[in-house]
């Protein structure tokens, strides 16, 4: 066994003197107050500093990184750094300095009887007034209290003080007098218009000195909401009733210093900004999911408390903004472009709602795809209609637009849409797909386009708003909206290969011009393929009821990072979560443009097409590309020319017998439309082994098996019987 060190061993022979006395004097040493000692030297001359000590855990006064890293507050306010807001400030004040001068221009009569009614009471309270100044009555009780105190000498101070005034206030009252008749002279030999207004004016001044204190004189023109000013101690007692064990343990261990506020809570616009520090293991996510009981602890509507995660900072910062009015009973802002003169460039950032602040959120169309989720009936297509309406505005930007719901909410674009359909039938479903077919060769072509120019002209190999505006080179802005996207994705003959075209057109298209609106009210794997969603630059979620479908639409780890449009309640339609637009997610209230309105829109925006030449399309008439073969009675028809004895066809053999049946609808049908007319059906081409006709020879080319195309035959009519029962 080793032994120990020396400076381990125990001296027993001192201990031994030190209990029999044998030992110097001893002192009683206060541990504590040695150790605080010790470590104060220690640090004082530059030695080893414990981790825990007070001295280690001080905060540095100053430090020149801390100021770097600090965060420098805007000199001028937002609404004067943003022509828009200042446009729109401006505006505010003038039709409230309009209101308020009509409100009281029409009630000019009622104040006016009200002054004279109050009159006499004012005369008499100047005269009684002026009588008790001019003889110092108000001295009198001080008088007569000296002479119930039999004090002779105060009561001769004080009359000698009171003669004095009088005496001054006789002068002075005679010389005012005396200006009084000199003016009621002039006046009486004034014009008689003159005369009305000195009565007027006397007649004022009596009314406003007879004025009850309870009653002004002036209605109230604007009922300003009172509301509490928001204080650390409401905000710290709101979050320790949310029942978060951390925040609960923190706030009973160090009491309100468990919350820290990393700033001064301010007004930020009409409400105040808290940004918080929440204890640690506290995320902010926890008490964004806790948003109605925050603002039962804030004793606000719920429509007012705004809990936001910052996880760019650290997933326990959380920026509170507690509005002065619910966002829901606040009147709606109206469309910057719905009294905007003229068309719109698609490449300026196009105006899609407000904050809860009130202010403008814009986002860049060009470049980026929209996705647009929630469950229905909280504003959907209204948000999916307010970048389409922006995009009709500008003469050079090519429209399709698709409902597949069928119920017309879109059907105000139908006049300046080169491609429109609307319907909850295979029809509208199968011209959806064709549409994605058309862009996705559009999107072949763009980039030929694009290839063969030249590198000043086309330095980034993307479309450029100049080169939108050059009509000859055909890479124009093309915007095309799928609502209800579900249906298309979902649909049993042409969901999968509109999911694969889809995916395709949202990964090249972004810099070719083309842009995708994508909305859905399911958004699940079946309904929206997961490489639309993951490909979507900007997306906006609504109110969903789950994590799943809140992370398909804002993208993986969203929920996770306290970005929750679950939080929403029945009452906030058109407000969810902005994703894409800026550096942080955005809650955002669309704008709302009813339907008459947007009619309006759409006639001006058909004006500006019609004078600009770039009316095409469904809007002039035009019908749609129709399908190569006839879809409802292909299978049928291929069943008709391929006998039971030959299990396998070539593709080729197949589309001449198919000619031979129906020349009208087979007579152009080649081998490759064929093949993508069977691709809805789950029916791909493979390799047959047959013999050549003209050759007599046996060789291995593209066909099809004849089982497969009965068994699709079965299925459809299985999936037409289950849709009429």
């Amino acid at each position: 066994m080793t032994s120990p060190r020396d400076d381990d061993r125990f001296d027993w022979r001192a201990a031994e003197r030190d209990l029999t006395g044998d030992a110097p004097d001893a002192n009683v040493v206060d541990l504590d107050a040695a150790r605080t000692a010790r470590i104060s030297a220690d640090s004082d001359d530059g030695g080893p500093v414990l981790v825990d000590s007070p001295a280690a855990q001080r905060t540095p006064r100053f430090t020149l990184d801390g100021v770097r890293a600090g965060q420098r507050r805007p000199i001028l306010p937002a609404w004067l750094r943003s022509r828009a807001e200042l446009r729109d400030m401006m505006r505010w004040a003038v039709g409230h300095l309009l209101h308020t001068t009509a409100y009281h221009a029409t009630r000019t009569p009622k104040y006016a009887g009200k002054l004279a009614l109050r009159a006499p009471a004012g005369a008499w309270r100047m005269l009684s007034g002026a009588t008790r100044w001019l003889f110092d009555w108000e001295g009198e009780p001080v008088r007569q209290a000296t002479v119930r105190r039999e004090n002779a000498e105060d009561y001769l101070k004080l009359s000698r003080q009171r003669d004095r005034r009088v005496r001054w206030r006789g002068i002075v009252a005679t010389f005012t007098l005396a200006i009084a008749l000199a003016g009621g002279v002039a006046v009486a030999l004034a014009p008689e218009w003159a005369r009305w207004a000195v009565l007027a004016l006397l007649v004022t001044l009596c009314g406003m000195f007879g004025q009850p204190a309870d009653k002004p004189l002036l209605d109230t023109a604007v009922v300003v909401p009172r509301v509490a000013r928001l204080t650390s101690d409401v905000v710290v007692r709101a979050l320790a009733v949310l029942g978060i064990s951390g925040i609960t343990q923190a706030i009973a261990k160090q009491g309100n210093r468990a919350i820290a506020f990393t700033a001064p809570i301010t007004r930020d616009g009409p409400g105040w900004r808290a940004d918080i520090d929440l204890p640690p293991g506290v995320t902010a996510g926890d008490v964004i999911e806790r948003r109605d009981r925050l603002a039962a602890g804030l004793t606000r509507p719920l429509g007012c408390v705004w809990p936001e995660g910052q996880p760019e900072v650290h997933p326990g910062r959380l920026l509170l903004w507690v509005g002065d009015q619910d966002m829901a009973a606040a009147k709606p802002a109206a469309w910057p472009l719905l009294k905007a003169s003229g068309g719109f460039d698609l490449a300026k950032p196009v105006p899609f709602g407000t904050d809860p602040r009130g202010r403008i959120i814009t986002f860049d169309l060009p470049y980026t795809n929209l996705l647009i989720g929630s469950i229905p009936g909280y504003g959907k297509t209204a948000a999916t209609q307010v970048p389409m309406l922006a995009a009709a505005l500008d003469p050079y930007a090519e429209l399709w637009c698709f409902d597949f719901k069928g119920t017309g909410g879109l059907d105000p674009l139908e006049k300046v849409s080169a491609r429109y359909a609307s319907g909850q039938d295979d029809d509208t479903a199968e011209e959806g797909l064709i549409a994605l077919r058309e862009l996705r060769k559009e999107c072949q072509r763009r980039a030929a386009v694009i290839k063969g120019l030249p590198k000043a002209v086309c330095p980034d190999n993307k479309v450029t708003p100049e080169l939108a505006r050059r009509r000859k080179l055909g890479l124009h802005w093309l915007v095309v909206a799928l609502d209800e996207v579900q249906e298309l994705f979902s649909h049993p003959e042409f969901g999968k290969e509109a999911g694969e075209l889809a995916e395709k057109v949202i990964k090249l298209g972004r810099a070719l011009g083309v842009i995708l609106v994508v909305a859905t009210q399911r958004p699940d794997a079946k309904s929206l393929p997961t490489g639309v969603s993951a490909n979507a630059g900007t997306r906006f979620c609504l109110r969903v009821m789950g994590q799943i479908e809140n992370d398909m639409i804002l993208g993986t780890s969203a929920y996770k990072n306290g970005i929750r449009a679950t939080m929403f309640a029945k009452k906030d339609k058109g407000v969810g979560y902005l994703v894409g637009a800026a550096d942080d997610a955005q809650i955002v209230r669309t704008f709302y443009v009813d339907g008459p309105t947007a009619e309006k829109i759409t006639d001006r925006a058909r004006a500006l097409r019609e004078a600009a030449g770039t009316l095409t399309g469904h809007a002039i008439g035009q019908a749609a590309p129709t399908p190569a073969v006839r879809r409802d009675t292909l299978l049928d028809d291929i069943l008709t020319v391929v006998p039971a004895t030959e299990p396998k066809v070539w593709a080729e053999t197949l589309t001449e017998r198919l000619a031979e049946l129906n020349a009208d609808a087979y007579g152009d049908l080649t081998r490759d439309q064929l093949t993508a007319a069977l691709k809805p059906y789950g029916i791909t081409t493979g390799q047959v082994w047959g013999t050549d006709p003209a050759t007599g020879k046996g060789a291995n080319r593209r066909g099809i098996e004849r089982q497969h195309i009965a068994d699709a035959i079965a299925e459809r009519n299985k999936r037409r019987g289950d849709k009429a029962a």
